[in-house]
């Protein structure tokens, strides 16, 4: 069967088996990322050869008025230039889609943006979504800061960062900031109140405690939950998932608390730390939106990865079943989303 049964208990472990193991392996492309996308379906396709599993993708699925939008979030789970797999995983998916009036499948593997690699994927018929769009259209970021791990000591490492980041380490440290982490509910108590603090001060989205709650059930054993306090007040407090060769900083949230101790620095270093310990080969902080110094964000993690620089990602892949239908979600919809926008804030 290409669609995995999840009622099969002994399919489901030889197909985590493959994903975990694989060295395209990704946090969003193993099957307990369904159990965190409350919301949406999901299904999982795979190829074989001679037995064994060489290819698969887990997807999450978003009805849209009687339609499908199919996303592997950082999927496939193979080399996404091996047309080859690409292919067979795609035509193993076609009945799934056809039966689900899917009007696109779209992915953004983890490779970098390389101008020859959008060309073979649009000569194979893809829609790539890379340069020239919209920041705000895209679903991840294409712009990420990552952090070299391999054959690093915790000493080679610092001297690596930016002397400001250096700097405010030691300044967190000597100040007195000190950091816990855990994986329990109290835990995740904590971290929520101050991510509510902060998405209330960058005026975000909050999203409910359960999604998170979901998230330390989904990935136990491989999630810490990393938290700075100062003399028994917590003021900020981080999310990490370790998963295949990759330390993933998910999420971050901070108070409006003695901001000058620098907790965030700090924490995110010992972080670092638990990658370290466990062989991790790259920390991944994840995206930025803006690649200037101005910006909070971006100075923060530009900072850690000041050798590296920030990493250029390729964008979205889109396998286009319904022209007309797609068009109308990657360009009209978007267009008046942001005509509503312009004119909620000019009334």
């Amino acid at each position: 069967m290409p669609i995995l049964d999840v009622t099969d208990a002994i399919a489901v472990k030889r197909y985590q088996a493959f994903v975990r193991n694989s060295t395209y392996a990704t946090a969003t492309q193993d099957l307990n990322w369904s159990h965190v996308k409350k919301g949406w379906d999901s299904a999982q396709v795979y190829i074989e050869k001679a037995g064994e599993i060489t290819a698969a993708m887990s997807l999450v699925i978003k009805k849209m008025g009687g339609f499908s939008m199919l996303y592997a979030p950082r999927g496939p789970v193979c080399d996404p230039l091996d047309g080859e797999s690409l292919e067979a995983l795609i035509r193993e998916l076609s009945a799934y889609a056809k039966a689900n009036r899917a009007f696109v499948l779209r992915f953004d593997p983890e490779i970098n943006y390389d101008s020859a690699a959008c060309e073979i994927f649009e000569k194979r018929g893809f829609v790539v979504r890379s340069r020239g769009v919209d920041k705000n259209a895209l679903i991840q970021p294409r712009y990420n800061m990552i952090l070299n791990l391999n054959d690093e000591t915790e000493e080679t490492l610092l001297k690596r960062f930016s002397q400001k980041t250096r700097y405010n380490i030691s300044l967190s440290s000597r100040k007195g900031v000190t950091v816990r982490q855990g994986d329990t509910l109290e835990d995740l108590k904590v971290f929520y109140e101050l991510y509510k603090v902060m998405s209330i001060r960058n005026r975000l989205v909050i999203r409910n405690f359960e999604y998170f709650e979901d998230m330390l059930k989904a990935y136990k054993g491989q999630i810490r939950i990393y938290i700075a306090s100062h003399e028994g007040e917590d003021l900020s407090a981080a999310i990490g998932i370790l998963y295949g060769d990759k330390l993933w900083y998910i999420y971050g949230a901070s108070s409006n608390e003695k901001r000058n101790l620098m907790p965030n620095y700090i924490m995110q270093w010992e972080m670092i730390r638990w990658g370290l310990s466990e062989n991790a080969k790259r920390y991944d902080f994840g995206g930025v939106f803006e690649l200037d110094k101005e910006d909070g964000l971006y100075k923060f993690k530009e900072g850690f990865c000041r050798e590296e620089g920030v990493t250029e990602l390729i964008g979205e892949i889109d396998k286009v079943y319904k022209p007309m239908i797609y068009k109308l979600f990657t360009d009209v919809y978007p267009a008046m989303q942001r005509l509503k926008i312009k004119l909620f804030r000019n009334g």
